[in-house]
């Protein structure tokens, strides 16, 4: 029941929030400004609402005034408002094109600035690489990126694609491993069982993109995958 409850209480907040910040928009020189300010607090009211505890560990050794690209471990449906309530940036995530087509959600996160990724689609996907770095160098703002393409089926850190970390390369944005703690065993994949169960996003150092380049973005991944699962400890 528990699970159900948070599934309506998401899909309430994700009208009121996001046809409020879509309405804000019109008036408002940097597009999705407004709509991210919309994203913390839909996030906030979410946990709030179902009741979930959480904390955050590690955001001391961030700059406020920053942009970062935070690339973490996908445990849940609730990492994302996780990482929303906690972290104090204009956050957009790296999301699969499929939800570009969800009513209501896929028009609010375009207006939002989200990047969009057909990740089935190499050249498209690519070209989805493309537009995110011009758009950062645009509008600066931080990424939500989750490298591993997909959530986690049995709670582990599965191996880093390196595509979504070349923004860094390309763009000079710092990388920041964080890990969501907690958010699966309060709420497995393809489960209905819903546990109280306090959750955590642990924060850790900024790793300077300068040092690698497309040639070596393999490496990138895994260094930053092994920062993830050293946090998750």
């Amino acid at each position: 029941m528990r699970a159900i409850w948070a599934l309506l209480v998401t899909i309430i907040f994700t009208l009121i929030f996001g046809l409020s910040g879509i309405f804000i928009s019109l008036f408002e020189s940097k597009k999705g400004h407004a709509l991210g300010h919309c994203a913390r607090l839909w996030a906030k009211y979410i946990l709030f609402f179902t009741g979930v505890k959480y904390s955050i560990k590690g955001l001391s050794g961030l700059d406020l005034n920053s942009n970062y690209i935070f690339a973490g471990n996908h445990t849940s449906v609730f990492d994302i408002p996780l990482a929303f309530s906690t972290l104090p940036f204009w956050l957009v995530p790296i999301a699969k094109v499929e939800l570009r087509s969800v009513f209501i959600l896929g028009w609010v996160m375009n207006t939002a600035g989200h990047i969009w990724v057909d990740r089935r689609n190499t050249e498209s996907a690519l070209k989805s690489l493309e537009f995110a770095k011009n758009s950062l160098m645009d509008m600066p703002r931080s990424i939500l990126l989750f490298p591993e393409g997909t959530r986690t089926r049995d709670g582990s850190l599965a191996p880093f694609k390196p595509g979504g970390l070349l923004i860094a390369v390309d763009t000079d944005i710092p990388i920041v491993p964080i890990a969501f703690v907690g958010t699966y065993e309060m709420l497995k994949p393809r489960s209905w069982s819903m546990k109280y169960h306090p959750i955590e996003l642990r924060v850790g150092e900024p790793i300077n993109p300068g040092e690698y380049s497309i040639d070596t973005r393999r490496e990138l991944a895994n260094y930053v995958r092994d920062k993830v699962e050293a946090l998750k400890q």
